[in-house]
Order: structure tokens, then C-alpha cells, then sequence
């Protein structure tokens, strides 16, 4: 959802391929050529293959600073964007990871405290964004939308189904 947004967004001229997840199409030896962990997303830019949303989303924006997603080079605002950037990858999205896929850890389903010690991880991050957005918001650079609030709206979304979606939090609500 993040790099189709990204997309979308800068404009950047694209071609998409359904990797159809219910068919293990990510497990095609075409698609492991490509990109050799089996996840989505997979961009293909000038034949050299891109993985990692956030690391495809920060090539995007940084491609089409035009698009205003991402803040100018050598300044706060851009050292904090990368900082947004990989602190929902490494510490939101890894944690959604371990919630939608038991499976990494051995397990058909979580063990119950596993499952609950995720959801008050995610819980926890789920307080410090909705405190930072409270008090520095309403984008996590302040007045300055960028590709990491497009980020942090896809990993929302990630919590619709879960028993406390992020919109249960008012500042993460009113981001949406």
C-alpha cells in the first residue's frame, strides 16, 4: 500500500504486477530473483530491483522531491523524516510482522501472553505517536505532510482488526 501510495503520489511513471500473496506468488523463483526474501513489495527501477517499503518509499520521495513528501536535504526536518522513516520500519511494521505471522516464530497461532505482549507493544507505540502528534502534530513533522505520514496510515490501517485499532487513539484518529 505504501510504495502503490508513493506512486500515486509522485507521479513517478509505473507498471503494476500483482504478486497474488494467497497463491505464494512470492515464492516464484522469478519473484525470489528479485527479490530473494519473498515479501512485497518488489520495485523494479532502471532493471535493478528495490525491496523494503520504507527504503522504497524514502528512493520515491527523495526521486520526486517535487512531490513535497520529503523535506529538503540538510536540514531538521529531513534528519527527522529518515528518523520517522526507519523507526516504523524497525519498531511498528517488524512488530505488525510478528502479530500477522506466527508462523516465522514457529506457531500455527500466538501463544496467548505472546499474542498480548505484541499488542501492548504495539499498544505502546501506538502512545507515543498519538503523544507526539498531540503535542508536535498534526503530521509527525509538524505542519509538514510527508511519505512518512503516508507510512504511518498504511500501518494503521494494519490495526483495523485488531482488539484496539489505532483510531482508538484521538491524534492518530484525526490523521486519517
Amino acid at each position: 500500500m505504501l510504495v502503490h501510495l508513493m506512486l500515486l503520489e509522485t507521479g513517478a511513471p509505473h507498471r503494476l504486477q500483482l504478486v497474488d500473496i494467497d497463491k505464494q506468488q512470492q515464492k516464484d523463483p522469478a519473484y525470489l530473483r528479485l527479490n530473494p526474501y519473498g515479501v512485497v513489495p518488489t520495485l523494479v527501477l532502471d532493471e535493478q530491483p528495490y525491496t523494503e517499503a520504507a527504503a522504497i518509499a524514502m528512493l520515491l520521495a527523495e526521486h520526486h522531491p517535487e512531490s513535497g513528501l520529503v523535506p529538503a536535504r540538510d536540514t531538521v526536518a529531513y534528519d527527522l523524516w529518515r528518523q520517522w522513516m526507519l523507526s516504523l520500519s524497525h519498531n511498528l511494521q517488524a512488530s505488525f510482522r510478528l502479530w500477522f505471522y506466527p508462523q516465522e516464530l514457529g506457531n500455527v497461532s500466538h501463544p496467548e501472553a505472546l499474542s498480548q505482549a505484541i499488542q501492548q507493544k504495539i499498544a505502546r507505540i501506538w502512545d507515543q505517536l498519538d503523544r507526539h502528534l498531540s503535542q508536535q502534530g498534526p503530521y509527525l513533522l509538524g505542519e509538514q505532510f510527508s511519505c512518512a505520514d503516508l507510512y504511518l496510515t498504511m500501518l494503521m490501517r494494519w490495526s483495523r482488526n485488531m482488539p484496539r485499532p489505532a483510531t482508538e487513539w484521538p491524534a492518530l484518529r484525526a490523521l486519517t
